[in-house]
């Protein structure tokens, strides 16, 4: 499955450390940013098991930061 988020995460430096958070709390997901695109996308990849998006976004919310679901996105079901 892959989900992705709009972020307020604009700087390498926060977004390097949410990576680090989120990787540790899933390590079973990949998990990168886009900062370059307008909505500083969060994208989580997760091959074998689901995460939990909505314990993610409260991650990211507790990192002083916000996360929403991108609006136009449809989640990939199947991600082999």
């Amino acid at each position: 499955m892959v989900e992705v988020f709009k972020t307020d995460i604009d700087r390498k430096e926060d977004a390097e450390r949410v990576f680090r958070l989120l990787s540790y709390i899933f390590p079973l997901a990949t998990i990168n940013f886009d900062l370059e695109d307008v909505d500083n996308i969060l994208r989580v990849e997760c091959k074998n098991r689901s995460v939990d998006f909505d314990k993610l976004m409260r991650v990211v919310e507790e990192a002083g930061f916000k996360a929403e679901v991108l609006e136009d996105h449809q989640p990939v079901v199947g991600f082999l």
